[in-house]
């Protein structure tokens, strides 16, 4: 399935969407703050609670700012609406429990987030709902572990921390003939690079705090698909749960996403020469990174992403003790868990980020002591490889 362009480019709707002029003229949406909002009348109040107008009621069911946050965030991903979460987690979460009941079933990759996949293997079952880990994210193995209280199929593309790459296409198809929803991450690759929905995917999920963000100064999530689905996301996370998104953090990062494209434009182009450099260089084992020939994955997401993203995993010949070197060493490179900042950042996910998975669910999923993942930032790419090359072992 091709991709369909939106009507304005990227950088455009990254600006533009969602905006609306404020009656007082400003140019940037005000910051609401208003935790309850006054009715001029009672029937107008009583025809809110049955959802019969648009009148605002509180502010853990809505809020001008948060709204407008949802608009750009719906024309960014090229989905019908978008409802936007006090975190990732509580996007991911609050997605999987509004289509999940007890005696249900979900299949997802065993190398992703730790903490997702904490949710699946240690939350979920607490209510109920079992899921099948697959080590290779191809649509046969999808296949292969879908049962008869299937729901979800749930993917990281690419996923974290070892960048494998998932044929969402495919699943999306998959999960599309057998009546199953499915659900994508797109965290790592975010907008700029691909289109889970237009590739044939259901919902999709984002850490705000991460590059749509951008700046490191801001936590939230979101979830973004069709009307229906979306209705009883909002439904279960925010309003039930109440994982509602402050109108603070909402415009922190709307204003992050006015310069969303730019920051990922250059963050990609050196995250590009990062992983050739570091393919040629003798103290790295491997590189992961989903635009380089070698990656696995490489054309899968050549056919379904307009750029392979800022994220480079690296493992080192020289095993743990090279690896907790290298983090020490770096300077220009922070040492920090997580990423899609403007600065570049680096970890040690074995011990960190992958540190709550079961030792053999690491092993599985091929995360070594040895593994580094870098989070390109907007330096320049030039300044970023003195830093490594001072960093790694000669």
């Amino acid at each position: 399935m091709t991709q369909k362009p939106p009507a304005l480019g990227l950088a455009t709707l990254a600006v533009h969407a969602g905006e609306h002029r404020d009656p007082s003229g400003a140019l940037d949406a005000p910051i609401v703050m208003s935790s309850a909002f006054a009715f001029e009348s009672a029937d107008l109040a009583a025809g809110a609670f049955r959802g019969e107008n648009e009148a605002y009621i509180y502010g853990r069911w809505a809020n001008p700012t948060v709204e407008h946050l949802e608009q750009k965030l719906a024309a960014l991903e090229q989905g019908g609406a978008a409802v936007a979460t006090a975190s990732g987690m509580a996007a991911i979460s609050g997605a999987l429990l509004s289509l999940l009941r007890a005696g249900d079933h979900l299949v997802a990759p065993r190398s992703m987030y730790g903490e997702s996949a904490r949710l699946l293997r240690e939350r979920l079952p607490r209510l109920g709902i079992e899921t099948t880990f697959v080590d290779d994210p191809s649509p046969a193995s999808y296949e292969a572990a879908i049962r008869p209280t299937t729901r979800v199929l749930y993917a990281e593309s690419p996923a974290n921390p070892m960048l494998a790459v998932t044929d969402l296409a495919a699943i999306g198809a998959l999960a599309r003939s057998r009546g199953l929803v499915s659900v994508a991450d797109n965290t790592f690759a975010t907008p700029y690079c691909q289109n889970p929905l237009a590739l044939g995917v259901d919902l999709v999920v984002h850490s705000m705090t991460k590059a749509l963000g951008g700046h490191g100064d801001a936590i939230g999530g979101c979830v973004v698909g069709p009307v229906g689905l979306l209705d009883a996301v909002r439904d279960t996370v925010v309003k039930g749960f109440g994982g509602v998104l402050s109108p603070f953090n909402a415009w922190l990062v709307a204003r992050g996403i006015a310069t969303f494209a730019l920051r990922q434009r250059e963050a990609c182009a050196s995250a590009s020469a990062i992983a050739r450099w570091l393919a040629s260089h003798p103290a790295v084992a491997r590189v992961h990174y989903p635009g380089l020939a070698s990656h696995p994955g490489h054309a899968i997401a050549a056919r379904q992403m307009r750029a392979f993203g800022a994220l480079v995993a690296f493992e080192l010949e020289g095993g743990l003790d090279a690896a907790r070197d290298v983090v020490d060493r770096v300077e220009l490179v922070s040492h920090a868990v997580s990423l899609g900042d403007t600065r570049s950042l680096i970890t040690h996910p074995a011990s960190t980020t992958a540190s709550t998975m079961p030792a053999d669910d690491r092993r599985r999923a091929g995360i070594g002591d040895g593994l580094l993942r870098l989070s390109v930032g907007i330096e320049d790419a030039d300044d970023l490889l003195r830093d490594l090359a001072h960093a790694l072992p000669a």
